[in-house]
C-alpha cells in the first residue's frame, strides 16, 4: 500500500508554468520541416508556420522556446537571418550533420511563432564565436522602440514595432562546444558580455541567463555564483538521460526491460543534481532569487537506423512519458529553486513531443504527459509526502507532485514507473473531504509508442479507478502509467 499525505493549507513554493517550457534548435528536422515549413508549403501553415504543431502545442500551454540553440547558438549570427530571404547569407551547420543553413528561419519568423504559439520567446545569444557589439545590437533590435540603427533596420524589415524579450541567454554550453572556456574565463566573458543586453524597455525586463554546468560540474556553478551571480537572474544547468555511455547509448526502441530500469535511475539523478547545485546557490543566494534553468533535458538514445546521425532523430515510447513524468515531478518539488526548465527538444530532435514526416505528424506519449501536467502551471506547490509500504528500490514504487490552483482545486500527478504491478494509492486530505474528482490516464507497454500509420495508439483516456472515502481518496495505477488528479474539496 502506498500513502500520500497532502497537507491542503501548507504551501512550499509557487510553480512556475516555464518548468513545461521547450527548446528548438536548428538542429536536423526540428525547426525546418517540423515547425517551419514555409508560406509556400502545400501543408496547411500560417504565415510558414506549421498549423497542426501550432494547434498541438497551444493545447498544452506551451510557456516558453528556446531558440536558436544549444550548439548552435555560439555559430549564430543573427544578421545572416534578418532581410529579404532571398539575399539572407547560407552557413554550414558544422554541429548538426553538415547541411546547409539558409537562414530563412531567422529573428522574425521565430517571433512570429512565439505570436502564434502564445508564449515567450527566449533567445540564446553567441558568446562562442560572436562579439559583444553583435549581442548588443541584436537585444537592441528586438525591444528598442526608440530611434536607433537596430530599431530603424527592424522597421525596415517589417516590423514597426518592438517585441518584449522576457528570457535572453549569454552564451550555450561554453564549457564544451560554445568555446571549451574554464569557469573563471566563461565568469569574465559573462560579466562582460551581460552588461550590453541593455534594458530598452520600461514594461518588460530581460531576464538573464548565464551558462551553467554540465550535469555534475559543481565546481562550475561554485566558481559562477561567486563570480557572476549578482548580475544574474538564472544559471542554466544541462542533464541528459543516456541509458548506457555516448558511444553506444542505447535503442529508442527494442529495449530491455533492463535497459528500461536502467534509464529511468539515470533519469532520477536529475534530483540529487538539482540538490546539490541548489545548495551551492544557497550559499551565495539565501534568498533564491537566482533561478536554476534547466534548459536542456531529456532523453537521448542512438539515432533511428537509416537517419542522418547529426539529426538526432529517434522515436518515443512509455519508457519516455515515465521519464517526462518522473522528471516534472521532481521540477515541481524543487520550484523555489526551479524557475525554468525546456525539454531537448520539441519537434523530431531527441525525446520529442511531435514527430513529422512531410504533410504527416503524430504526438508522442512525452506530448501526453505534458498535457496532463499542465494542471500544475502557475500554482502553488502543497507540502506532501508518499510513503510506501515494503522495500525501497532504486525507482520508486509511486512517485507524486501536488499543487493547488487559484480556485482551491488540488491537481496531483502520480507515476507508477513499474513494469508489472499495478499499485494502490492511498490519498490522505489532512482531514478534509473530496467533494468530486476527475483523472486522466497515460498508459501501455514499455515500448508502446505512435507512428504515422497508427497515430493514435497511445494517448490520454479518462481515469475511472477512483474511490472516495471519508479519509481522501484511493486509486489503483496500472503498471507504467501517469495519472492527473483534479480533486475539489468540500467547503
Amino acid at each position: 500500500m502506498n500513502t500520500l499525505y497532502i497537507k491542503p493549507a501548507v504551501t512550499r513554493g509557487h510553480i512556475s508554468k516555464n518548468i513545461q517550457g521547450h527548446f528548438s534548435e536548428h538542429l536536423g528536422r526540428c525547426i525546418y520541416g517540423g515547425l517551419y515549413v514555409g508560406e509556400n508549403s502545400e501543408i496547411p501553415n500560417v504565415n510558414g508556420m506549421r498549423k497542426a504543431a501550432v494547434d498541438a502545442l497551444r493545447a498544452i500551454r506551451i510557456p516558453v522556446l528556446r531558440w536558436p540553440g544549444g550548439c548552435f547558438a555560439d555559430e549564430y549570427h543573427w544578421k545572416d537571418g534578418i532581410g529579404p530571404k532571398e539575399t539572407r547569407k547560407r552557413m554550414v551547420n558544422t554541429h548538426w550533420g553538415g547541411v546547409t543553413e539558409d537562414n530563412s528561419f531567422g529573428t522574425h519568423e521565430f517571433m512570429e511563432l512565439c505570436r502564434q504559439l502564445g508564449c515567450d520567446p527566449y533567445v540564446n545569444g553567441n558568446v562562442g564565436s560572436g562579439t559583444v557589439q553583435e549581442m548588443s545590437e541584436w537585444v537592441e533590435y528586438i525591444t528598442f522602440d526608440g530611434v536607433s540603427p537596430m530599431a530603424d533596420l527592424r522597421r525596415q524589415n517589417g516590423h514597426e514595432e518592438a517585441w518584449k524579450l522576457p528570457y535572453f541567454g549569454v552564451g550555450n554550453e561554453n564549457w564544451g562546444c560554445g568555446g571549451n572556456m574554464t569557469a573563471e574565463y566563461y565568469a569574465n566573458e559573462y560579466r562582460r558580455y551581460q552588461t550590453y543586453v541593455r534594458q530598452y524597455r520600461s514594461d518588460s525586463k530581460v531576464y538573464k541567463v548565464a551558462c551553467g554546468s554540465n550535469g555534475g560540474d559543481f565546481e562550475w556553478t561554485d566558481v559562477l555564483m561567486k563570480q557572476a551571480g549578482w548580475c544574474m537572474d538564472g544559471l542554466s544547468l544541462h542533464y541528459y538521460t543516456v541509458p548506457h555511455d555516448w558511444d553506444h547509448k542505447g535503442a529508442a526502441l527494442g529495449f530491455s526491460r533492463e535497459d528500461y530500469q536502467i534509464t529511468l535511475e539515470k533519469a532520477l539523478e536529475i534530483d540529487r543534481l538539482i540538490t546539490r547545485h541548489s545548495a551551492i546557490m544557497d550559499q551565495y543566494d539565501p534568498e533564491r532569487r537566482v533561478g536554476l534553468i534547466v534548459d536542456e533535458w531529456g532523453t537521448w538514445y542512438d539515432v533511428e537506423p537509416g537517419t542522418n546521425p547529426g539529426f538526432l532523430y529517434q522515436q518515443n515510447s512509455m519508457r519516455d512519458a515515465m521519464v517526462a513524468a518522473l522528471t516534472l515531478n521532481i521540477f515541481n518539488q524543487h520550484c523555489e529553486r526551479v524557475h525554468m526548465a525546456n525539454l531537448a527538444q520539441l519537434v523530431n530532435v531527441l525525446q520529442s513531443l511531435i514527430l513529422t514526416e512531410g504533410p504527416r505528424m503524430l504526438l508522442t506519449p512525452t506530448y501526453y504527459v505534458f498535457k496532463l501536467f499542465q494542471h500544475h502551471q502557475e500554482n502553488e506547490l502543497l507540502l506532501s509526502e508518499m510513503k510506501t509500504d515494503g522495500e525501497k528500490s532504486s525507482v520508486p514504487a509511486v512517485q507524486a507532485s501536488a499543487s493547488v490552483d487559484q480556485r482551491g482545486v488540488i491537481h496531483v500527478t502520480l507515476v507508477n514507473p513499474g513494469l508489472d504491478d499495478a499499485q494502490e494509492v492511498k490519498i490522505d486530505l489532512s482531514g478534509r473531504k473530496a467533494q468530486d474528482v476527475t483523472g486522466s490516464i497515460l498508459t501501455g507497454a514499455m515500448d508502446a509508442h505512435n507512428t504515422f500509420d497508427a497515430p493514435e495508439q497511445v494517448h490520454n483516456a479518462p481515469f475511472e479507478g477512483i474511490a472516495l472515502s471519508e479519509a481522501g481518496l484511493s486509486v489503483t495505477l496500472p503498471p507504467v502509467s501517469v495519472v492527473h488528479l483534479g480533486i475539489r474539496l468540500h467547503d
